[in-house]
């Protein structure tokens, strides 16, 4: 999926809404427990209901690798049913890795060439060679760890070196020389509120991802304001707030309802920063 793509998508639902399939078994409905594959079963259910309101998906592979193979089953399917019946949206592989070129390339191969994902989260810590492996793909995207949602991210993020530029800002500066705004996006917590005006004279192109609005405290009037730009330029993560907001049998219906209240705020903030205008 090409960026305009993606923007096409986000204009046609009037959302950036990505649900995180952060699917943990013990928090899953109970009577899904006694179904062949219960984790592949509540996903099912929850993409149903919410793929009306969202143009992302993004499956937390910690929450999948912990359940051993049949965990990584159940993200495969889940993959696999999304790819089958709703070709449109666009799938992110929230895994984090990084690693010596070669273990990248192993690494760009399960998630690009098996999984068929369209983007794979990456830490950069460890520079160019152990992202570039990731780019090698067309129309597939990396998304890098620049300024994060935790309170961890003080710890290296924000520090500064003698000339005053932070740590996230060099992330930002640097790895443009590896891939364009085609190509690659960027991890900006929606708790880092003001700063979004920092990312965006850096990176005034790119889609950044947004986890952090809802259960973290992240405003998305505030992502919105400081970070959207003339593509939106933002998807925006929500996961507990949707897939674990009803634990009875109408857990997907109650997640449908919590995405189109997102859905429906996304398009007033649409409106609101001119963005469907672009429609006209």
């Amino acid at each position: 999926m090409t960026k305009q793509q993606l923007f096409e998508q986000i204009l046609k639902k009037q959302s950036f809404l990505c649900v995180g399939l952060d699917t943990d078994i013990k928090m899953i409905p109970e009577h899904l427990l006694d179904t062949e594959d219960p984790i592949y079963e509540f996903n099912k259910a929850i993409i149903d209901a919410t793929t009306p309101y969202c143009v992302a998906y993004k499956p937390n592979l910690a929450f999948y690798e912990s359940e051993g193979v049949n965990g990584w089953m159940a993200f495969e399917k889940t993959v696999a049913y999304i790819r089958q019946r709703y070709p449109d949206q666009f799938i992110i592989a929230d895994a984090k890795r990084g690693d010596i070129g070669n273990t990248s390339e192993m690494y760009a191969r399960t998630f690009f060439d098996e999984v068929k994902v369209n983007a794979v989260t990456v830490a950069p810590y460890m520079g160019k060679d152990s992202v570039k492996p990731f780019l090698i793909y067309p129309e597939r995207w990396v998304i890098l760890l620049a300024l994060t949602s935790n309170k961890g991210a003080l710890d290296f993020q924000l520090t500064e070196d003698r000339n005053g530029e932070r740590l996230f800002e060099k992330v930002l500066r640097v790895s443009q020389q590896w891939a364009t705004a085609e190509q690659m996006m960027y991890v900006v917590g929606a708790t880092q509120g003001k700063l979004f005006e920092d990312v965006r004279k850096i990176v005034p192109e790119h889609f950044l991802l947004v986890p952090g609005v809802g259960a973290q405290g992240g405003s998305l009037e505030e992502v919105c304001r400081y970070g959207m730009n003339k593509s939106c330029g933002l998807l925006v993560n929500s996961s507990r707030g949707i897939i674990y907001a009803d634990s009875t049998e109408d857990f997907a219906y109650t997640a449908g309802q919590e995405a189109r209240k997102l859905q429906q705020e996304m398009k007033e903030m649409l409106e609101k920063f001119g963005v469907s205008q672009i429609l006209n």
